[in-house]
């Protein structure tokens, strides 16, 4: 557990409004739902531990005016009849899309957050390279054909 007060929303709206404030860029928001302890996973890369590093590469990637966003298929609370004792987890089913400047790269995402407290301790992204290379050889066709 953080030093970090709770937060009192539902852990499906805390997921909803995290990758809300990523689409809108508002990097510093996004931060505020995290737990200073998280654990950022993405399929074969290297985990991201803690909100300094976290937040140092989102920042990072708003600095390189990368845009983000997730059109979400499906989002749902594990066992919501659980007590929230131990923490929820939210799972989350989207199509991310990443643009650079005329290229937009999408792909399907599988999302897992945990979450304590009300802040997200793990965010644990999963999706295909395969997935991710169409969508980018799709996004340059498509920003060259315009």
């Amino acid at each position: 557990m953080s030093d970090v007060p709770e937060l009192k929303q539902d852990a499906v709206t805390t997921v909803r409004e995290f990758l809300t404030a990523l689409e809108l860029g508002a990097v510093n928001e996004a931060l505020e739902l995290l737990d200073p302890g998280i654990v950022w996973q993405n399929t074969f890369l290297p985990d991201l531990r803690g909100i300094d590093h976290v937040g140092g590469l989102l920042r990072g990637i708003e600095r390189r005016h990368l845009r983000f966003r997730a059109d979400m298929h499906h989002i749902a609370r594990e066992f919501p009849e659980r007590l929230t004792d131990e923490g929820d987890v939210v799972l989350t089913e989207r199509t991310d899309h990443v643009r650079l400047g005329p290229v937009e790269i999408s792909f399907v995402v599988c999302g897992t957050f945990e979450l304590v407290d009300g802040r997200i301790t793990v965010w644990n992204d999963h999706f295909a390279w395969e997935d991710v290379l169409r969508g980018a050889v799709a996004g340059v066709w498509n920003a060259v054909r315009r």
